[in-house]
């Protein structure tokens, strides 16, 4: 799950402009909003050039000196957001990413440019990024570094402003907490099939299909983040699921899932009428639906909405 590190030696203008993706990719794990981790990108960039020029020349590796500033960055915003959060409306749920998007700090959707992607594994499934949610900033801050990106503890250390010894704790701790979590463990097929299966269910209203892919706990969560309506705890068990699903489509009949990457992993764009007003992910364990996410807020659908704006209703790119 290591992200191979950017270009460490002798770096020039471009190099600095190349290592924007990594950063973006840094915050995104970190933060969980694209837009978030596009204001951190900038502040570094910000904080870089704002530097003199002796300063600058003293940073030995100006590349990894901008990965730990936006690392405290974001450690910084992880305490503040525990409190903004604790006001949210609801569910907060990580901003889903879809494959090929182009982000700005705009909040749109544009031509696919590599050094604005984000770059999908199993580190941004939603399941892992709700996960991260549970954990202290300061483990998040050393798991992602160290386990995702690979830094060693001695650079970490800085960044947290403890002893390598330490940030290696956190990182066992973090671990520790996401091994307690119940991971999906189906391939990308079977994954599939079943969002396909779900999908057809729900749109023909068969309550019985429906219930058979769902797992007797299984949980939706929906984020409407106060915008829009949405349920404002998380709904349990297969039968209570399953009737929510089909009667959100009895209401709006209109509305249909296209299947569609998020998170790198399968899932649905939901339209209206061609436009996406919810993302859907899910997580499947031994051939059932355990955990579904669905994201409402508009605020956090930019890659979607986008999309359909520029591009239509179709697949992405």
């Amino acid at each position: 799950m290591t992200t191979p590190p950017g270009p460490a030696q002798d770096p020039t203008f471009g190099d600095l402009i190349a290592e924007r993706r990594r950063l973006l990719n840094v915050g995104y794990r970190m933060l969980g909003s694209v837009q978030d981790a596009e204001d951190v990108v900038q502040e570094t960039y910000a904080r870089w050039y704002a530097l003199p020029e002796e300063g600058q020349r003293a940073i030995e590796v100006p590349l990894a000196w901008m990965t730990r500033v936006a690392s405290r960055i974001c450690l910084d915003q992880l305490a503040s957001a525990r409190v903004r959060r604790e006001r949210y409306i609801g569910e907060w749920l990580p901003e889903p990413v879809r494959h090929g998007a182009r982000w700005t700090s705009a909040g749109g959707a544009g031509a696919d440019d590599p050094a604005d992607r984000i770059t999908l594994d199993e580190s941004v499934s939603m399941g892992m990024l709700v996960v991260l949610e549970s954990i202290t900033p300061a483990e998040r801050v050393a798991f992602v570094l160290h386990d995702v990106f690979g830094l060693p503890f001695t650079e970490i250390a800085e960044t947290v402003g403890r002893t390598p010894a330490a940030c290696r704790q956190l990182a066992s701790s973090a671990r520790r907490r996401l091994a307690d979590r119940q991971p999906g463990n189906s391939t990308v097929q079977e994954h599939r099939r079943l969002l396909s299966a779900f999908r057809q269910a729900c749109e023909t209203g068969d309550l019985d299909a429906l219930v058979t892919l769902l797992d007797p706990d299984v949980e939706s969560h929906s984020d409407g983040g106060g915008k829009v309506r949405a349920a404002l705890r998380p709904v349990v068990g297969r039968d209570k699921v399953a009737r929510l699903f089909l009667g959100l489509m009895r209401k709006e009949p209109e509305m249909e899932f296209v299947e569609d990457e998020v998170n790198g992993t399968p899932g649905a764009a939901v339209r209206i009428g061609g436009t996406t007003i919810a993302v859907l992910a899910l997580e499947v364990h031994d051939g059932l639906i355990t955990q579904l996410w669905l994201v409402v807020n508009p605020d956090k659908l930019h890659a979607w909405t986008g999309h359909d704006t520029a591009a239509g209703a179709g697949p992405p790119a």
